[in-house]
Order: C-alpha cells, then sequence, then structure tokens
C-alpha cells in the first residue's frame, strides 16, 4: 500500500504523486505497510530471534543481529518501520529491531525525532551501504 499526497511539481514542470512521508501516515497506514509484503521481514526466513539482539551496546547488537540488519538495509519500508516503533515507544517500539535499528541507536534517534528530525534521515546508520 502506497499512500500518494497531493501532486507537486518536478524540476521539468511536471507533476507526479510523491509517495507520502511516514510523519503524514496514519498508525493504521504505517501497520499495514510494515506488515505487508513490501516489509523485508514479512517473508524472511530467519531465526525470530534475531530480532531481539540482547547486547547492550549497539555494536554489540548489531553483530548478534547481523542477518536481520541485512534484510533492514534494503527494505523500502524502513523508514514507516522506524516512524512505527517511536511512535509505540512505551508498548512494542522499544525492543528489537525496528528500522535497521538496535535498541540503543533507536533511544537516540528517537530524541532526535523528539525534536522534530526527520525519521528518513534517522534510519541511516554508519553501517549502512553508501547509496
Amino acid at each position: 500500500m502506497i499512500v500518494a499526497s497531493p501532486p507537486r511539481r518536478g524540476a521539468r514542470g511536471g507533476s507526479r504523486p510523491q509517495r507520502a512521508t511516514p510523519a503524514e501516515l496514519t498508525d493504521e497506514q504505517l501497520s499495514g505497510l510494515v506488515m505487508s509484503p513490501l516489509a523485508r521481514c514479512s517473508t524472511a526466513a530467519i531465526d525470530p530471534d534475531q530480532w531481539f539482539p540482547v547486547a547492550t551496546t549497539a555494536t554489540a547488537a548489531r553483530a548478534e543481529a547481523t542477518p536481520a540488519l541485512a534484510l533492514c538495509a534494503l527494505c523500502p519500508v524502513r523508514a514507516e518501520c522506524l516512524e512505527l516503533s517511536l511512535r509505540h515507544w512505551g508498548t512494542i517500539g522499544r525492543h528489537g529491531i525496528w528500522g535497521g535499528l538496535v535498541e540503543t541507536e533507536r533511544a537516540v534517534a528517537r530524541r532526535q525525532w523528539i525534536a522534530g528530525a526527520e525519521v528518513a534521515l534517522l534510519c541511516v546508520t554508519p553501517a549502512d551501504p553508501a547509496p
């Protein structure tokens, strides 16, 4: 499910619908995307424990969750996943891997998100491949 925002004018004067930013989506829309076949994790055949590293440092947690993070790195709904986790930090969003970030990284990202940072910019980690 791709939710289109109002058309925006491009550099060449044409218009085409742009994908809505995660902040513009409802919880229901975010959940739909995160649980859809678009999400790399929805069809992944990896051990569920890979999504929940127990290490307390970001480096060690990333090492424990390498297979899960590899899926996240290429996931087209990564930003939506992170947005959903940040909105629901007090319940489901705090633990495990969300948006390609481990819990300690998301705690830092959450503070930036609360301060107004765009979630798509918070998904990038030093371990990600360059675009």
